[in-house]
């Protein structure tokens, strides 16, 4: 299920679309809070330019979006149906939800949206950019 090659893995990891060698984020762990969007320009592997075009992660707030609702539906499916919680807790359940998961969501909608437009390619390599 998370073999290399899938874009499963690729979203899971951060890891570049293209070859899945490395990681697209300059620091790896989302909690950096500082750092969370800081990504490398290219992917030293294979040399895949991550911006694509300008301002081509702006497309991921949308499906940042799409994360932040399921985060929230669940979120109050869990404290008001399974936990019985009063409407207004269950509610604030959601904004806390929203708050821890928001460095995860971030991460999570930018490998998502690359992934929506770039396949792995095992055969891709950096003078490939050159044609």
């Amino acid at each position: 299920m998370l073999k290399k090659g899938s874009k499963l893995n690729s979203i899971l990891t951060g890891s570049c679309p293209k070859c899945q060698n490395e990681s697209m984020y300059k620091d790896k762990n989302p909690l950096h809070l500082a750092s969370t969007l800081k990504m490398n320009d290219n992917c030293s592997h294979c040399g895949f330019r991550y911006q694509i075009e300008p301002s081509f992660f702006y497309g991921a707030m949308y499906v940042s979006y799409g994360l932040n609702v399921a985060v929230g539906v669940a979120a109050f499916i869990i404290s008001f149906v399974f936990f019985g919680t009063t409407l207004p807790t269950a509610f604030i359940s959601i904004i806390v939800a929203l708050i821890v998961s928001f460095p995860f969501v971030l991460r999570l909608s930018r490998n998502i949206y690359i992934n929506m437009f770039i396949s792995y390619d095992p055969n891709f390599k950096k003078t490939d950019l050159d044609k």
